[in-house]
């Protein structure tokens, strides 16, 4: 038996980004995507023959009266100013999720900083951003600070952190919930005086597959996992279907099979990350299905 997870594949936010490029491209018009639209390049490169055109920060500039899809990351303010000052007209598919915790902490910075104007508050508050240095989103994050944030990755960086200040800790939508409640416990454990408030902004839409993903692996003899190479989702899931099935292979499409994985496998599971589209792990069930036939006719011949 060959099974496909029903709880993998895109999540609401990536889904939303994909039918909006999907609608322009169909109506004929020249769009541009600022970045990968998902961190898969199998649906990248689906998107590229459909016509879009993959864009970086650095052809911002150069581009003028132009379509742009912002992807469901989300970007900083300084990006909507640069493409408006082209006359290029934006489609916002920031993830509604992202797009709150953008306001959130624009909120909070905006609120600091008019407390420091007023002599209400003599210093401003640190902000910190649990998340992936460098991450599409955490950019988007930080840049609602002015730059002022800073980006944790672990409690290690915690070192670095005056932890004597006011502190305003958030998470980037996509981490772990037990990764951010380490960070929350060593805070509070090393903190010695000033206010520490915490929020608890991972997407649960992505935060509840962990569970999901563990069970689906577990009752199943072989998984083969299926995404980008560029997701920091799908190589967090992927861990987690390795603590529990050793025979967890990953592959980023059906090209990177191997007949050997599925030696001996009555269960075979396919799952993936939020950014693994659901036609891609059909063709990799179609592949599996393919291999273990031939297996089976050569097992009957010998």
């Amino acid at each position: 038996m060959v099974e496909i997870d029903a709880n993998s594949g895109f999540c609401f936010g990536v889904v939303t980004a994909i039918e909006k490029a999907e609608a322009e491209l169909s109506a004929g018009k020249g769009l541009h995507c600022l970045g990968d639209i998902v961190h898969n390049a199998s649906e990248v490169e689906r998107l590229r023959l459909r016509g879009l055109i993959t864009i970086t920060h650095d052809d911002l500039d150069s581009l003028r009266d132009s379509i742009v899809l912002l992807r469901a990351h989300g970007e900083p303010p300084t990006t909507y100013a640069r493409l408006k000052a082209n006359n290029n007209r934006v489609i916002d598919a920031t993830c509604p999720v992202v797009l709150r915790l953008q306001r959130r902490i624009k909120q909070a910075y905006d609120k600091a900083r008019d407390d420091l104007a007023a002599g209400v508050i003599d210093r401003m508050p640190l902000i910190l951003i649990y998340g992936k240095e460098g991450h599409a989103e955490v950019n988007g994050l930080v840049g609602q600070t002015d730059g002022t944030a800073i980006v944790i990755q672990n409690v290690e960086a915690l070192d670095r952190i005056d932890l004597g200040r006011d502190i305003l800790l958030y998470s980037q939508t996509t981490k772990s919930l037990e990764g951010f409640r380490h960070v929350v416990e060593e805070i509070r454990r090393r903190k010695r005086e000033g206010r520490f408030e915490y929020y608890d902004t991972i997407c649960r839409q992505v935060a509840t597959r962990s569970e999901k993903i563990k069970g689906f692996a577990e009752s199943h003899d072989t998984i083969i996992f299926v995404s980008g190479a560029k997701s920091s989702n799908g190589k967090v899931l992927l861990e987690e279907c390795r603590k529990v099935n050793p025979r967890t292979f990953a592959v980023t499409d059906s090209g990177d099979l191997r007949a050997e994985w599925l030696d001996g496998a009555r269960r075979i599971g396919i799952c993936g990350a939020t950014s693994t589209p659901a036609w891609l792990m059909e063709e990799v069930r179609r592949n599996i299905c393919a291999i273990c036939s031939e297996n089976d006719t050569e097992e009957k011949t010998t």
